[in-house]
């Protein structure tokens, strides 16, 4: 795809994008009508109500932006469209401060492993709490098929069994060999997927049998990136084909609660959501309480064990996210 911009993108003409990379002081931004790309700052301070941002735009934003020099694709952004959703992570530059990961999400699916490393359970609820509380669907991809055991096989039926039971599909995978690949290429049809996972879990392996050209997709990216301040990137949208993008997202780990009462942790998990109304207690935290409904449930074995640890150690601000 030619990166320079359209001979139609007149200087003063307003248009509309979406950002696909962020460099700090600069973002990149292709083009709806045209698809090329544009090196965009923003005019003036933008901030967003009610969300103490490090950053006020994000991969995934859809702007409207005029070019300034014709010749350069340089633009400036003058207005962003009201988002659908956002996922954040901690601002690792301000305190108290979140940093915007990516907006306006179809989907996000999480890259976990059973085997070499081994993902942990609250490494994935957490991630899964986190997507509830923006309201972004998640399917759970198994990677790394290709090193089970008979053992591995049956482990991994009964962990997608669980997850499937909460409301969060699965599928699984092999990165290196290809397989179900393509099944994971036609759940990202037509839409716009945030991919995430711990560094090991084969993510890069993954994204590179899903967008076979990507060393071309992200030189392209890259040549204008480059001409900006450079910072740490969160995010990157990469185009499988039109109409159809992932959002890579490096630096996960720090993907933790931010600013979560709570009172209402338990709420983001389905299984105790559905009780939430059965406890003695109105503002029951389901750890000692009499006529607990939950911890009824988790006695019964109608809630898993992994998951309850996974919200007691969130409660208790623990770090479980290896």
């Amino acid at each position: 795809m030619n990166s320079e911009p359209s001979a139609l993108a007149t200087p003063n003409a307003l248009l509309h994008g979406t950002v696909v990379k962020s460099t700090g002081s600069w973002y990149v931004v292709r083009g709806t009508e045209t698809g090329q790309l544009y090196r965009c700052r923003l005019r003036g301070k933008f901030k967003i109500k009610g969300l103490k941002a490090s950053n006020p735009l994000a991969v995934g934003d859809h702007v409207e932006f005029t070019v300034e020099v014709q010749a350069e694709g340089a633009a400036v952004i003058s207005h962003i469209v009201p988002r659908r959703n956002y996922i954040v992570r901690r601002s690792v530059h301000k305190t108290g401060h979140v940093h915007i990961v990516a907006a306006n999400l179809d989907q996000a699916l999480l890259v976990v492993t059973l085997v070499s490393p081994a993902t942990s359970f609250g490494f994935i609820d957490r991630f899964l709490v986190t997507a509830e509380a923006y309201h972004i669907p998640v399917t759970l991809l198994f990677n790394k098929t290709d090193l089970y055991d008979a053992d591995g096989f049956e482990y991994q039926a009964e962990i997608a069994g669980m997850y499937a039971s909460l409301g969060y599909p699965s599928r699984t995978c092999a990165a290196t060999t290809g397989e179900g690949v393509a099944e994971i290429d036609q759940l990202l049809e037509g839409k716009v997927s945030l991919l995430a996972g711990h560094s090991g879990v084969g993510k890069s392996t993954l994204i590179n049998a899903l967008v076979p050209d990507l060393d071309l997709k992200t030189a392209e990216i890259s040549e204008f990136s480059d001409k900006g301040v450079h910072t740490t990137t969160f995010a990157e949208m990469l185009e499988v084909r039109p109409g159809t993008h992932i959002i890579d997202t490096p630096g996960i780990k720090e993907l933790g609660l931010v600013d979560m009462p709570p009172a209402e942790l338990a709420g983001y998990f389905p299984e105790m959501r559905a009780l939430l109304n059965q406890c003695r207690y109105h503002n029951c935290q389901h750890t000692h309480e009499p006529g607990c409904a939950v911890r009824e449930a988790v006695d019964q074995g109608r809630i898993a064990l992994p998951r309850y640890d996974s919200y007691l150690s969130m409660l208790a601000g623990e770090d479980n996210r290896h």
